[in-house]
């Protein structure tokens, strides 16, 4: 059953801005450019200035046109400044800054102790605050379900999934935990595996050692791609595949994470011809059951990071996902 638990806010949210209603009255502030400032960018000066709030914030000010400079309006946090000039900046909340706070939703907890829970994550389900995405997600849903996750970074995420891909994710309770979980994923004592489903039928050995760097890609910077590194930007990144049921249409495969690169597996699949069902940002094309990448974290195993316990949590591919396997006659079970 969804364990859904609400909390009262947080004292405060992202940047030292103060939760609460997001139409509270703002507050105005005048300023003058110092000579230690002249010629200096305008978000520079400005977080010298009022240094209780992170220049990141006071950019986001500049750029809602919520600051003057001689009476006109800037909103390039690049803007030149000149001493002795006089100006005023309105302080209310943005949409970033009123992202870190809670939000009770339904999350399914699989594994609950006093260090650390293992969230089976829906599809659809952001895992972090980001531009278009600045309420409803993971993070807000683990504000509310713990009083304890306002005290730790990301509210105690350590690892990420994207938004259309389902499964399971360890997130911390304690900083503690939360070390030593990134330390274990960063020396490989997590295993991640996925079930995925992609395009054309398997062919040749069973299993397959994906080891391909991963950067931004060049031509298209809202992908990642395989990438040459003494040409272009990346890190180092391996995928261990493993077939598991193949037809006509396609296959099942399961695939191990030995480093977590951003999209690593769907862009491993694409680069080895088999690109997920319905990743349509990397060749993958929809199916009647599908219309979101068909990847699902569905096994996570590691050693209880404070008291070495082994733990071994699965979780069942979603609905949607079991339909496009039996639409193709595939079955995970199978190998």
């Amino acid at each position: 059953m969804p364990l859904i638990i609400s909390t009262d806010p947080l004292d405060e949210g992202a940047d030292g801005w103060p939760q609460g209603d997001p139409e509270q009255a703002s507050e105005i502030r005048e300023f003058t450019i110092p000579v230690a400032h002249h010629k200096d960018r305008l978000d520079r000066a400005l977080a010298e200035l009022i240094p209780e709030f992170s220049r990141n914030y006071l950019r986001q000010l500049i750029e809602a046109g919520a600051v003057q400079l001689k009476g006109r309006v800037l909103t390039k946090p690049s803007a030149s400044v000149q001493a002795g000039e006089t100006g005023q900046i309105e302080l209310r909340p943005t949409p970033q800054s009123q992202a870190f706070k809670p939000e009770p939703m339904a999350l399914r907890v699989v594994h609950e102790d006093a260090h650390l829970r293992v969230i089976d994550k829906p599809v659809g389900l952001v895992v972090h605050p980001a531009p278009g995405h600045w309420s409803g997600t993971l993070l807000n849903g683990l504000l509310a379900l713990d009083p304890q996750a306002a005290h730790l970074p990301r509210a105690g995420i350590v690892h990420r999934l994207d938004r259309d891909t389902s499964g399971l994710m360890v997130v911390a309770r304690t900083r503690a935990a939360m070390d030593a979980l990134v330390t274990m994923i960063g020396a490989r004592e997590v295993t991640r595996q996925y079930l995925a489903l992609a395009h054309r039928a398997w062919q040749g050995a069973g299993a397959r050692h994906v080891d391909a760097p991963i950067g931004r890609d060049p031509r298209n910077r809202l992908r990642m791609a395989v990438v040459d590194l003494a040409r272009h930007a990346g890190k180092p990144a391996r995928t261990l595949v493993e077939r598991l049921d193949s037809s006509d249409e396609g296959c099942v495969v399961r695939c191990t994470l030995e480093t977590g690169r951003t999209h690593q597996i769907r862009v491993h699949m694409a680069s080895i011809g088999h690109p997920l069902v319905g990743d349509a940002l990397y060749g993958g094309a929809a199916s009647a059951e599908l219309s979101r990448q068909a990847l699902h974290a569905f096994r996570l195993a590691f050693a209880h990071p404070m008291t070495g316990e082994p733990l071994a949590l699965v979780s069942p591919p979603p609905a949607d996902l079991v339909a496009g396997l039996r639409a193709w006659g595939l079955d995970y079970n199978r190998a």
